[in-house]
């Protein structure tokens, strides 16, 4: 045992500092999945409900199954939707995803840039 402490010759081991760099790249890692994951989402899920909460009567939307009707009728969960003359349908306002205008709009631009 005494010839290791003869060995060190009185000096201490050096004790190795922490190294920053895996902290700094954890940080930078969350940081980049904050801005290009979990913010955007939070924008679409806002502009999703205001969408939902300015649903009007008379507005011609289409449900997120792909069904195209006109709001007869609108409750805080419930939206009437009249899909065919005297035939009118309940769905959840949840399952609004958007306006007929919003998607011939969407349409015609896609025909634009695939014509040129």
């Amino acid at each position: 045992m005494t010839g290791i402490a003869y060995a060190t010759n009185g000096a201490t081991p050096a004790v190795p500092e922490p190294l920053l760099g895996p902290y700094i790249l954890f940080g930078l890692i969350i940081f980049i999945f904050y801005f290009l994951l979990i913010r955007p989402q939070r924008q679409q899920m806002k502009a999703q409900q205001d969408f939902l909460g300015n649903l009007k009567k008379g507005e011609d939307v289409i449900t997120s199954g792909g069904i195209h009707g006109k709001i007869t009728g609108i409750t805080e969960l419930v939206v009437t939707l009249e899909i065919a003359d005297a035939l009118r349908i309940k769905v959840n306002r949840g399952s609004i995803q958007s306006y007929v205008a919003d998607l011939k709009k969407k349409t015609e631009a896609g025909k634009k840039q695939a014509s040129g």
